[in-house]
């Protein structure tokens, strides 16, 4: 009985990742702002340096996955609040998880294909995939894991003002994209750099697709996508248990 429910749940889910996709994320302007950004930012910081192609594109995909995974999400509670759908959502036969593993999978579906266009970029200029199970399992694991964080972000300050949380979200999501090994590799930080960086699921994904498609990095891969799933599960987790406490200030 119990996973009947558990289904029937996770069914409902799968309509609200229907309802998100159709709604928020199959604009024109959501789709070109996932892959325009990334690019122009690292293409800003590479030009008139000696790097190579085989080192731009990992640090390409990490972002492209980074923000696009995480780009719509904390704004669409926000926006339900705001259009008076998110009450009615709740009035449904719907647990209060159901409809954020509904928000975090259309992220994730978002974050995955988007990451698509980075790799094949990278293969048009050559650049060689060493272990493609890797990097797809990476894609993966790193699509949820900042899919959830973008649902966590979403959670507070719970108010109906999309701008609001889309500010904040800015100011996590510029940090960690400095401080996590995409622009400077990692083993070439300062010590208390590394030690920053280490707590940043954008490092570990970002050393992943580099083992993937460069053959080295500076954490063993294993630990990379270990790091990055639990990342993924206490995100989730925590995004979750403060949306149950914050929700019923949207209403």
């Amino acid at each position: 009985m119990g996973k009947h429910v558990y289904w029937e749940q996770f069914k409902r889910s799968l309509a609200i990742v229907k309802k998100n996709i159709r709604i928020y994320y199959s604009k024109g302007p959501v789709i070109t702002f996932g892959l325009l950004i990334p690019f122009f930012l690292l293409l800003s910081f590479y030009i008139g340096r000696n790097v190579t192609v085989e080192a731009l594109i990992p640090g390409l995909l990490g972002i492209t996955v980074f923000f696009t995974a995480s780009s719509v999400g904390p704004a669409i509670v926000p926006w339900e609040a705001r259009s008076k759908t998110l009450e009615r959502l709740i009035s449904c036969p719907i647990s209060i998880w159901t409809i954020f593993v509904g928000d975090m999978l259309s992220s994730f579906l978002f974050g995955a294909i988007i990451s698509v266009f980075p790799v094949i970029i990278g293969l048009l200029l050559g650049v060689e995939i060493t272990s493609p199970l890797l990097l797809g399992l990476g894609i993966i694991v790193g699509a949820f894991c900042f899919a959830s964080l973008g649902v966590l972000m979403s959670a507070y300050p719970p108010t109906d003002v999309p701008a609001t949380i889309m500010m904040l979200s800015s100011l996590i999501k510029f940090p960690l994209v400095f401080i996590s090994g995409i622009f400077i590799p990692i083993e070439e930080l300062p010590d208390w750099g590394r030690i920053i960086s280490s707590f940043s699921p954008l490092t570990y994904f970002t050393d992943l697709a580099r083992s993937s498609m460069q053959g080295y990095s500076y954490f063993p891969y294993w630990l990379d996508i270990v790091a990055v799933a639990v990342f993924g599960i206490v995100f989730m987790v925590s995004a979750v248990k403060l949306h149950e406490r914050t929700i019923q200030k949207r209403l």
